[in-house]
């Protein structure tokens, strides 16, 4: 619920190498006390908790970010930006290619194991129940892997653990299969055979939102998404730059909704200057750090809303 201007909590939260102990004690109790103040206040008529989630949070688990140098790709003498290999564009070009990258990422994901933001999404989850729901840019499965629940993971840009019909069945998500290889090789006879529609045989593509290709419901849950963030008493944002359109959107929702805006990232951002203009929170360091702190808290104000 909205708070009135002398109730609002502007908090930027210490970089801990900055103070010395004494003093940097004081900052955390001094950032857990504004943290503890602000939910009580959003979460006292009995609101919803959305968390947004992005590349900050997976890298903390060994995925390299998207946009980082891992991205990029040679085929031959020419290099690609991920904004050129992660098309339909692209895939109609040399789809060999664009598959020999996502196997490659593929294969980081499958290796990569959920941290502790993971489980504290998790936690949070079990504690709230229907009035908790994350919804994620990551691709890497890495949400659903640590117990966070399907029907309340809203996966806003695909998930590489799945493919899709490149032809007439585009809307039906099917289990990537059984693959001799998640990586970098040129790909063999065997694995272009298996990466294919089982209903009608046409090649497939990976379950993701190209960069040429835009947000649905169907999908990827753009309306459902916006929805959630509008209506929401807090919105918790976590490890993503703001770069892409639709958590942008939510932001802006949450915000002339009046929902309470919590960012968590190691460096200041749009969302986390939204947040602070808004009223809200910065709370500045990695995600394994500050998102089970915030799920304590959290948990914290509903139980006491429950009294």
């Amino acid at each position: 619920m909205p708070c009135h201007d002398s109730e609002k909590a502007h908090l930027r939260a210490p970089r801990p190498a900055v103070y010395a102990a004494g003093e940097y004690n004081f900052r955390v109790t001094v950032e857990l006390d504004a943290l503890d103040a602000a939910l009580a206040r959003a979460l006292a008529g009995g609101g919803r908790v959305v968390a947004l989630t992005g590349a900050g949070v997976s890298a903390e688990s060994g995925i390299p970010t998207f946009r980082g140098p891992e991205g990029f790709w040679t085929v031959g003498s020419a290099v690609y930006h991920p904004e050129e290999m992660a098309t339909q564009a692209a895939f109609r070009a040399m789809p060999d290619e664009v598959w020999r990258w996502y196997l490659y990422r593929l294969g980081m994901c499958r290796h990569a194991q959920p941290n502790a933001a993971h489980l504290a999404l998790v936690d949070v989850d079990r504690a709230l129940g229907e009035r908790f729901l994350l919804v994620t840019q990551n691709v890497d499965g890495l949400h659903l892997r640590a117990g966070s629940p399907r029907e309340r993971t809203y996966q806003i840009h695909g998930n590489v653990d799945f493919m899709r019909c490149a032809g007439a069945h585009d809307r039906e998500l099917v289990a990537m299969p059984a693959l001799p290889q998640v990586d970098d090789a040129p790909l063999s006879d065997e694995v272009r055979r298996l990466l294919v529609c089982p209903r009608c045989g046409e090649r497939a593509r990976p379950h993701v939102l190209w960069f040429d290709e835009y947000y649905d419901e169907e999908l990827y849950r753009f309306e459902s998404s916006l929805r959630a963030a509008a209506g929401c008493a807090v919105l918790v944002t976590i490890g993503t730059s703001g770069a892409t359109n639709l958590p942008s959107q939510m932001v802006m929702a949450a915000r002339r909704g009046g929902g309470l805006l919590i960012d968590i990232n190691p460096d200041e951002g749009p969302f986390a200057e939204a947040a602070l203009g808004g009223g809200g929170l910065w709370l500045a360091g990695p995600a394994t750090e500050k998102v089970p702190i915030v799920g304590q808290a959290i948990a914290r104000a509903v139980a006491a809303g429950a009294r």
